[in-house]
């Protein structure tokens, strides 16, 4: 079931999505070769609480950190730890906050020092899908429209999606219905309503689509070993217009 937020339902998602938005401007202005992906995540748990916020990862289905930290190959869920943080690497920053019971999202993908034309673009297209995505994000459109524009614009640029992930319905939990996947053909699902507040995630891979799960039960990594890159948005349709970017930092 697809539950609809009210004005001040979607306040909260807002504040928890503006605390998502200033850790990822905290990490983005403090990362550098030579740290740790622990030394972020608890950058990202003292900025949430400082904010007045709750961890949304730490405990959640006893993941154990504060930050979902993928780097390179991975996907997703990249589990915080002494890994060090090197010239060329990318990396996926996935932040989660609670405000009063409700949820805000995001993720976005950095770059650590130089990296090849061909990487640039992997994380650009990929942030740019994001944005074609949210355009299609209006009322009336179905949530498939949605989903395929993101995969025409992947396709177009040579990468894939991943589809064994996919974005969600937010609010009084992390994930609620819909599944907002990001590949598909348009005209499907149900229609886009005032109030229903989705987290929107595009992953690209520079190879295929393929990804396995690791045996720490979280990290999800590439089958073909190619980069990855991860941007997501959490917001909430509109009476008329764009949607509301509740988690805008990037």
């Amino acid at each position: 079931m697809i539950i609809l937020k009210t004005s001040e339902e979607i306040e909260l998602i807002f504040r928890a999505g503006q605390i998502v938005a200033e850790c990822h401007k905290l990490l983005i202005q403090e990362i550098k070769p030579g740290m740790t992906t622990q030394a972020l995540d608890a950058l990202t748990e003292t900025c949430i609480r400082d904010l007045g916020g709750i961890p949304a990862f730490k405990g959640y289905r006893n993941y154990p950190k504060s930050l979902c930290a993928s780097i390179n190959e991975e996907v997703v869920h990249g589990i915080p730890s002494g890994r060090v943080l090197k010239d060329g690497d990318i990396i996926g920053l996935d932040v989660g906050a609670i405000v009063e019971g409700f949820y805000g999202d995001g993720a976005v993908t950095v770059s650590i020092g130089e990296v090849k034309p061909s990487v640039h673009k992997l994380i650009q297209v990929t942030k740019e899908a994001l944005q074609i995505g949210l355009e299609r994000a209006v009322v009336g459109n179905r949530l498939s429209d949605i989903s395929s524009a993101i995969q025409v614009y992947v396709e177009k640029h040579g990468f894939t999606v991943v589809r064994d992930f996919v974005g969600h319905g937010i609010g009084r939990q992390l994930h609620e219905e819909p599944q907002v996947p990001n590949y598909g053909k348009p005209g499907q699902g149900p229609r886009l309503k005032p109030g229903m507040a989705l987290a929107i995630e595009p992953m690209v891979n520079m190879g295929g689509p393929g990804v396995r799960v690791l045996d720490d039960g979280w990290t999800a990594v590439t089958s073909d070993g190619s980069l990855s890159a991860h941007f997501e948005h959490t917001i909430s349709i509109e009476p008329e217009g764009p949607p509301r970017v509740l988690t805008a930092c990037f």
